[in-house]
């Protein structure tokens, strides 16, 4: 089992930056095709972005395309979400996960999740 957790949350102003960085440990991280997950206090967990088990594709939620960037490095065992340009919409709990398989877009895949880190963006 794959264990997760993630850093870098916090409070920003609207148009400001955040890193998201997400520590997996237990596994080789390069059997897991990874992803971020968001969600808002009474609403469903949505999709944000999600990349391979080597990086070479990378996947995005509409609403982040452009604007928020997908990464990992194997060799840390970590996985980043640069976010930039950020909006009120954006404030959510940003949740990690893994899956066995290459890479997926669909929260099912994804059988392994960190316990989130708080983004909160002001106006």
């Amino acid at each position: 089992q794959v264990q997760l957790v993630e850093s870098g949350g916090g409070l920003v102003q609207t148009g400001g930056s955040l890193r998201l960085s997400c520590a997996v440990s237990g596994r080789t991280a390069r059997s897991y095709g990874m992803a971020w997950f968001r969600q808002v206090s009474g609403k469903e967990r949505e999709f944000v972005a999600s990349i391979s088990r080597s990086g070479g594709r990378t996947y995005y939620a509409d609403s982040v395309k452009g604007r928020f960037t997908i990464s990992r490095d194997n060799a840390k065992s970590t996985v980043a979400l640069q976010m930039s340009s950020l909006e009120p919409e954006d404030t959510a709990v940003y949740y990690c996960a893994a899956t066995i398989l290459e890479v997926s877009i669909l929260q099912r895949s994804y059988t392994s999740w960190g316990h989130g880190t708080q983004v909160t963006v002001s106006s």
